[in-house]
């Protein structure tokens, strides 16, 4: 299955699963979205397995080199657990680890869980609003010695933040590594053109994509 496949059938989960979904929506910085997407609905067993396997096609379909996989408290906790499995069922099977919030100061002690951080450390998680989660992840793996590797995330919005770039180019660019998308605004909007019932949105995005829009 090549990029463009995997991605229209991921759009196509997440429509089916309500996890991507159209109207008008209010965001965090007050701009009124004719979409919305929530990973926090992938929640049962067949979802997160299946979501965890877009993952690892997109990850491998980047060509990324890394040696292990990082997920961030919380929300990244069950994705890289998952993904790794997925990656493993695809021929790479790779450590990973992930973080507490708050430090144990008994057992085992520490924030981190999992394999030791060592060499290129994929961060993997579902979105990057302002990039905060990002480079949390980045100072513990420089921390532990490590390297991070990139990022890869559910979907890109590929909207401007407070400046000219997005929040993706923001942290592509400040910390100077790729991120990987399983799918992007652009992918979205390619997909509602050929589906019936839900074209009547398309305009609406596509008008959003015009005005915050970024390359």
């Amino acid at each position: 299955m090549n990029a463009a496949d995997f991605r229209r059938d991921f759009i196509a989960f997440a429509c089916d699963k309500g996890v991507l979904r159209f109207g008008e929506f209010k965001t965090k910085a007050g701009r009124l979205s004719p979409y919305f997407f929530n990973a926090g609905l992938f929640n049962d067993g067949a979802a997160l397995a299946r979501l965890a396997d877009f993952y690892a096609q997109a990850i491998l379909a980047s060509g990324l080199a890394f040696d292990m996989l990082f997920g961030p408290a919380y929300k990244g906790i069950p994705l890289v657990a998952a993904i790794a499995m997925k990656l493993a069922e695809r021929g790479r099977n790779l450590p990973f680890a992930f973080n507490r919030k708050e430090a144990k100061d008994h057992g085992e002690g520490g924030t981190l869980i999992g394999a030791p951080l060592a060499g290129r450390v994929l961060i993997v998680d579902d979105v990057i609003s302002a990039g905060t989660s990002v480079r949390e992840s980045v100072a513990i793996i420089r921390h532990a010695g490590a390297t991070p590797a990139g990022v890869a995330i559910a979907i890109d919005r590929q909207e401007r933040g407070t400046g000219t770039l997005s929040a993706v180019q923001e942290v592509e660019q400040s910390l100077g590594m790729p991120v990987v998308a399983v799918a992007r605004l652009t992918d979205v909007i390619d997909y509602l053109a050929g589906q019936p019932t839900l074209e009547q949105n398309l305009a609406a995005v596509r008008r959003y994509r015009e005005t915050y829009g970024v390359a």
